[in-house]
This record gives structure tokens, sequence and C-alpha cells, in this order.
């Protein structure tokens, strides 16, 4: 294992105090916790993400004006715990309540469930919208129903926006429970994650091999074959989410999420073959968005997001400036 750290125990602590050391001017760590909270003061209801490290830039690279007010780590794969996600909470609450967006995990649930209830004891009204975007599996070592994954990053968007406009903690809910049954994920992966303090991939794959459905933690997909042409994979991809929709969406958005190993060269390679795709069926596409935005440490591989806009169209609000590391 070659990794530019120090001690892989000491990795998550480095890794906050060089993000708030490094974007002073938008976000600062607070001081005792594992919470990065933005340095606006802006009037309104408090949004707060987070889970294990090893998935940046999400969440800390989405806190700022118009996204997240705070997003608390735990370490790498493992959720923060409850007490640290009540010092999120305590940090983003400005007398407007607090929304508290979660993927969907079994430990994330738990934690974030219990720090709620720690808030409400506190008399800081707290809501919660899960996100389970990926429908590669119904079920995973880590989750029971769907993972949530890179689709969450969108939900801190088009949230944010509305937060910032002066929505209240109910609209919020309303508005993210409503957005994420809209929003569809799958990924592929052509190399499996290491984990710093375990010195290996998560997984193997041969040379010539690629897995469909992968999870941000490594969990296993539904399919492994051979390598395939990235418009094989595009196909492959975009037939699911598709498919997965009651009705085929007419105008959607589209993230194209590298895993933090895939080289920005092959993800727009990847977004050529899907926009064209798309163009071939008809499928308006009014937001694109490539890079990467919910890694899994230097795994090689990516992810392909829809959002359906048929219904509700949520272009202006991803496309409303914003003051974060990351967007």
């Amino acid at each position: 294992m070659k990794k530019i750290i120090n001690a892989p125990s000491q990795i998550v602590e480095e890794m906050l105090a060089g993000l708030a050391t490094s974007y002073s001017d938008v976000i600062h760590q607070v001081e005792g916790t594992r919470v990065l909270a933005k340095n606006d003061d802006h009037p309104q209801v408090g949004l707060v993400s987070g889970g294990g490290s090893g998935h940046e830039p999400a969440h800390a690279g989405f806190v700022g004006d118009g996204m997240l007010s705070a997003a608390v780590l735990g370490d790498v794969f493992t959720s923060p715990t409850p007490d640290q996600i009540l010092s999120g909470i305590q940090a983003a609450e400005q007398g407007k309540g607090v929304l508290l967006i979660v993927k969907n995990y079994t430990g994330d649930i738990l934690n974030f469930e219990m720090a709620k209830d720690m808030a409400d004891m506190e008399d800081i009204q707290t809501e919660i919208v899960v996100v389970d975007d990926d429908i590669a599996v119904e079920n995973s070592t880590y989750t029971a129903g769907k993972r949530g994954v890179a689709g969450t990053v969108l939900v801190h968007k088009i949230l944010g926006d509305a937060a910032r406009s002066g929505k209240s903690l109910a609209e919020l809910k309303e508005l993210g429970e409503a957005l994420v049954v809209t929003i569809k994920t799958i990924g592929v992966a052509l190399k499996a994650a290491t984990v710093p303090e375990v010195g290996k991939p998560g997984f193997d794959l041969a040379d010539d091999e690629v897995e469909y459905g992968v999870g941000i933690h490594g969990e296993p997909g539904y399919r492994r074959e051979k390598l395939q042409p990235s418009k094989a994979l595009a196909k492959e991809l975009l037939d699911k989410l598709l498919a997965d929709y009651p009705q085929p969406p007419k105008q959607i958005g589209v993230l194209i999420n590298g895993m933090g190993g895939t080289p920005l060269m092959e993800l727009f390679v990847f977004a050529n073959d899907v926009n064209a795709l798309l163009k071939e069926r008809n499928i308006t596409v009014t937001f694109h968005k490539v890079g990467n935005y919910m890694t899994s440490i230097d795994m090689q591989g990516l992810s392909l997001t829809v959002i359906d806009f048929t219904e509700t169209d949520h272009t202006t609000a991803l496309h409303a400036p914003v003051t974060t590391i990351a967007w």
C-alpha cells in the first residue's frame, strides 16, 4: 500500500485539520469535534449531513452558503457518533430548526436518529430526510433497502438553495422526500478501494474485469464481467436507471461521479457516450455535472445519477451559485 499519509490511525484528524486550515475563509472546525461548519450566519433552517470519511469531497466539501450548514465526519467508512452529530446540529441551529440529510446505511440511520432525539431534548427542532438513490441492489452489507450514494449531493444542492431562500423546516422535509424518489444512481468499479488501516483492496477484480452496481464502501454489486468499452458501460448503466422509473423521464439532470481513482479524461469520455444515448432517446438534459463528488477513497470506477425533472424542474436550484469547496 502506498499512501501519502503519516499514520493510518490519524488520517481523519489530520484531514480535518487540513480542510479547516486550507479553506478557513469558507468553513471552520468546531473545537473538540469532527464537525466542519460554514462561516456565514445567514438566518435559515440548518442543513447537516455526514457519514464515514473516505468519500471526499462529500460531505465537508459541500458546506457553505447555499448548501450545507455543517458536515460531521466519522472514521473511514464508519458513521459518526451521535455525540458528534449533535455537535453538528448545535453548530447549524439558528432558531429555525435543523434538517438532517442522511444516506441510507444502518449505522448512519441509527446514529442520526439518536442525535435527533438528543437534539429534541435540547429543544432543537430536527427532522430527517433519508437518501436511497442506489438502484443496484435492494439490500447490502451496510443497509436494509437501497443505499444512499452520489445522488445525495444533488439533495444537498437543491435543499440548500431552498433553505437559503427561507423555506421552513416542514417545507424542506416535504421537498426532500419528494426529491429523493426522483433521483436514481448506479455505479461500476474497475478496482476496489484500499482503506488505510486495512492496507489492501476491499475486493479483488482481475485486470480485465468490472463489477456493476458496487457500493461506495466496496459492497458487492449485481454482476461481474469482462471490461467493455465506455459506450457499452454507459448503455448498461443508463438502461438500468431509466427502466427503474414508472414512466420514462422526458427531462432530466445528469451527474457523472468519479469514485476517486478515475481520471477526468475517462469521466468525460463516458459523459460523451451518455449524452449521445440520451439524444438518441429524445430525452432533454438541462443539467450536467461531471467530476469527483462522492468517492470511495481510491476506487477506480464511476457512478451515473439521473434526476427526473418531468414533474418538477430543479435546474434553477442546481445552477444557483454557492460558496463551497467542492461544488
